[in-house]
């Protein structure tokens, strides 16, 4: 399956719907150039990846995350994972990236932590 991205902006904050594949391909460009719209915005103070949706992530989808983290913190932007599945939280532990992008239980909870910093 294809990611789909839904994104929006919300309380300053940017955030990005994720689903289906988090995998090489064509569509994981999607996510890099949707991120870099969003980041645009002179109000944006943060950016949430909502990713419960997300099926399958390989290295290809892992550095892409990577990206729009350099992206978000070249404009001074934190970044929270949100609703992180089991199989990709192994990955970003094992890979040592969920140091880099950090993860809430909710997206309550990733609004707080961002406006609260």
């Amino acid at each position: 399956m294809p990611l789909t991205i839904t994104s929006r902006i919300e309380d300053n904050l940017a955030i990005l719907e994720l689903a289906g594949s988090l995998t090489l391909g064509p569509s994981l460009k999607a996510l890099r150039e949707n991120a870099r719209e969003l980041l645009k915005s002179a109000n944006v103070s943060g950016i949430i990846l909502r990713v419960a949706q997300v099926t399958n992530t390989d290295s290809s989808g892992l550095g892409e995350l990577t990206v729009v983290y350099t992206f978000a913190s070249r404009r001074g932007c934190p970044i929270r994972l949100v609703e992180v599945t089991p199989r990709l939280r192994q990955m970003l532990e094992l890979t040592r990236l969920d140091g880099l992008l950090p993860s809430a239980i909710d997206l309550v909870t990733a609004k707080k932590e961002l406006k609260g910093r």
